[in-house]
């Protein structure tokens, strides 16, 4: 039975695209020949990876709307959300669930960012 394997990219209209692309170049330090891009290894060899896409208008996303987030894996949310305060990045909030540590931003578009860092319970 064939499967979803993962997320494929996130894609949404941006007022200036550059810009926002350049945001997540310079403040999150992401980017991909097509605009920030995650890799990921796999065992299978390949190098599959998850897409942030920008478009200046909304012909590709329809009949989709807003109200989305975009959720990011950090491996040292503390550290990462450091780095951001010392861009001068506004950080929402930030809590630790015990699960899972996360803390909120918002890109220049206004689109929440929500990062996460799992936390693995003990053995």
């Amino acid at each position: 039975m064939a499967k979803i394997t993962g997320l494929g990219g996130v894609f949404y209209v941006a007022s200036d695209p550059e810009a926002t692309r350049a945001w997540y170049r310079d403040t999150l330090g992401i980017d991909g020949p097509y605009g920030p891009q995650l890799d990921w290894a796999e065992e299978k060899g390949e190098k599959p990876y998850s897409l942030i896409s920008h478009f200046k208008d909304e012909e590709y996303i329809k009949p989709g709307k807003g109200g989305f987030m975009i959720n990011l894996r950090v491996d040292d949310l503390d550290t990462f959300v450091t780095q951001l305060k010392d861009k001068g990045v506004d950080v929402l909030d930030s809590v630790d669930e015990g699960y899972g540590k996360f803390a909120w931003l918002l890109d220049p578009d206004g689109v929440k960012i929500e990062l996460w860092e799992q936390v693995l319970a003990p053995d």
